[in-house]
């Protein structure tokens, strides 16, 4: 005899085109579908590699009176020999950081460097038998495609949101002021102690680093592109820090008239608006003065703020370049010579 099941709706109805064969039936139990076992070879994929950080500080609330502060977050191995990415800050002004591993063990980490700019940390562990994430690429990702979100926020088993790539190319401010470039939106929520954890592509390559949610924009969460995360390690590892050049300015930016554009052949159509220069700064020194319009650095086209910090890189310290601005409608060149930054300066 041949076995059936009831209709969608729960009613039993007579005809035989009411009736199926329960051999019809998907069993979740025993196939999952296309979109479920994607994300679960995923994270068995990359979960082995994802970490959880218990931070311990000390912070002076009074004269002569500190406190331990405790804090939490997740990271991930991103090389065998143990060096793992996480926030900025999740480790900032650490005085012990402890690691513990996906299969339950336990180390003590060493601070390697971190960079608040662009909120991103690297630490190091001595361990054996170490699985680190395979980092992909984060240039071509389009909004819809599948992002999932993996945290270690308690130890000893991780947990998982997954999503989509909600948009691409949003800035975001850092603690420390700047904006990061390029930051990948996703609705992929971010659990609490998730910050550090990697964003994965369905191919099970770490396209971003977990950094922000934002709760009053209904769980929208933000992630660090890991193209910037492969420029930023190098430095870190090398020499604790990333070197930063700096002028001295604050702008904004502005359009530019297509008159201007046009009579100067300008390759921009923007432009960045000085409204402050430091005291006995670079720019100050140069002869900038508020109200003038920067559009270009040496041989670079500069349209906004974001692409002169791009510009404003290690290379550029102390290194006599060109300054190209629109004062009152006529076109001059200034020259400046950028210092090493100490803060979040542009």
């Amino acid at each position: 005899m041949t076995a059936l099941r009831l209709v969608s709706d729960g009613t039993s109805r007579q005809g035989s085109q009411e009736l199926q064969p329960v051999s019809t039936v998907l069993n979740d139990d025993r196939l999952l579908d296309a979109y479920s076992e994607t994300v679960t070879q995923v994270v068995e994929k990359v979960s082995p590699a994802v970490v959880n950080i218990d931070v311990r500080q000390r912070r002076s609330d009074r004269p002569y009176r500190s406190r331990e502060m405790q804090g939490n977050g997740s990271g991930f191995v991103f090389t065998p020999d143990g060096y793992i990415l996480t926030n900025s800050h999740v480790v900032h002004n650490a005085s012990h950081i402890e690691v513990t591993l996906s299969d339950g063990r336990r180390y003590s980490a060493e601070m390697v460097g971190e960079d608040p700019d662009t909120d991103l940390a690297v630490i190091r562990i001595q361990a054996p038998n170490l699985v680190a994430a395979k980092l992909g690429d984060s240039e071509f990702l389009r909004a819809g495609q599948v992002a999932i979100a993996i945290g270690n926020p308690y130890g000893f088993q991780c947990t998982v949101t997954a999503g989509v790539v909600s948009a691409v190319g949003r800035s975001f401010r850092s603690n420390s002021g700047r904006l990061i470039d390029s930051v990948i939106q996703t609705d992929a929520a971010l659990n609490p102690g998730n910050s550090g954890g990697p964003l994965v592509s369905s191919r099970g390559e770490v396209i971003g680093v977990n950094t922000a949610v934002i709760m009053s924009a209904q769980g929208i969460c933000f992630a660090i592109p890991i193209n910037t995360a492969k420029f930023v390690v190098g430095p870190l590892i090398r020499d604790g820090r990333v070197r930063r050049s700096y002028i001295g300015v604050g702008g904004q930016t502005i359009p530019l008239p297509r008159r201007l554009q046009n009579f100067y052949n300008l390759t921009v159509k923007s432009g960045i608006l000085v409204i402050s220069i430091e005291a006995d700064s670079p720019a100050h020194r140069a002869g900038l003065l508020e109200r003038d319009v920067i559009v270009g650095f040496g041989e670079q086209a500069i349209a906004s703020i974001d692409d002169l910090h791009k510009f404003l890189t290690e290379e550029q310290v102390s290194v006599r370049s060109p300054l190209t601005i629109i004062r009152s409608s006529e076109k001059r060149t200034l020259w400046i010579e950028p210092e090493e930054s100490r803060g979040a300066r542009s």
